[in-house]
């Protein structure tokens, strides 16, 4: 029997970041990070770094959705970054770093505008929510050296004093739910 895959794609700021912690889901077979929300055609880092193509770095994770819900992807989504901050996550600023969900489907959309609606009234933050919900155009893989950037470089100066502590408090908030 073939097992059922989806596909969602966020962008939260740094998608090494992203892919570090969404990579320990238990239910996520594959994340990969990448560019989407953009018109350039291919793009490079070195193209959506300048902040002018429109891409946003972003990760595009495969899951089982009989594990792990759709919905269940947006609670960590915005657990564990900051969707008030406007094209910015700490250090990382500019376009390419906004917080944004690219839905596939109207189910999609419809959930993430639910789940949105549902922060808003909460008002968990200060500030108002800036995430993006957008319908999904195309997705284009980062460079290899992108790709389980954090697993291959832990000694990495970023990877010490960014990723490592949101993975660590992730991993405390999301002990029940990680492989």
């Amino acid at each position: 029997m073939k097992t059922q895959q989806d596909t969602a794609t966020f962008g939260s700021g740094c998608f090494w970041c992203s892919e570090a912690i969404f990579s320990r889901l238990e239910g996520v077979t594959e994340v990969v990070s990448g560019y989407s929300g953009g018109d350039e055609p291919n793009p490079t880092y070195g193209i959506i770094s300048n902040g002018t193509s429109l891409h946003a770095e972003v990760i595009q994770i495969t899951y089982n959705p009989n594990v792990i819900s759709f919905r269940e992807l947006l609670e960590v989504f915005w657990k564990t970054h900051d969707p008030t901050t406007l094209n910015r996550q700490g250090a990382d600023v500019g376009t390419q770093y906004r917080s944004v969900v690219f839905f596939y489907n109207e189910e999609q959309q419809k959930t993430a505008n639910h789940y949105l609606e549902e922060l808003e009234k909460a008002k968990i933050w200060k500030n108002p929510i800036v995430t993006e919900i957008s319908p999904f155009k195309s997705f284009y893989p980062a460079e290899k050296h992108h790709q389980d950037y954090y697993k291959n470089n832990p000694a990495q100066g970023y990877c010490n004093f960014v990723i490592t502590p949101k993975v660590k408090k992730f991993e405390q908030v999301f002990s029940e739910k990680l492989k």
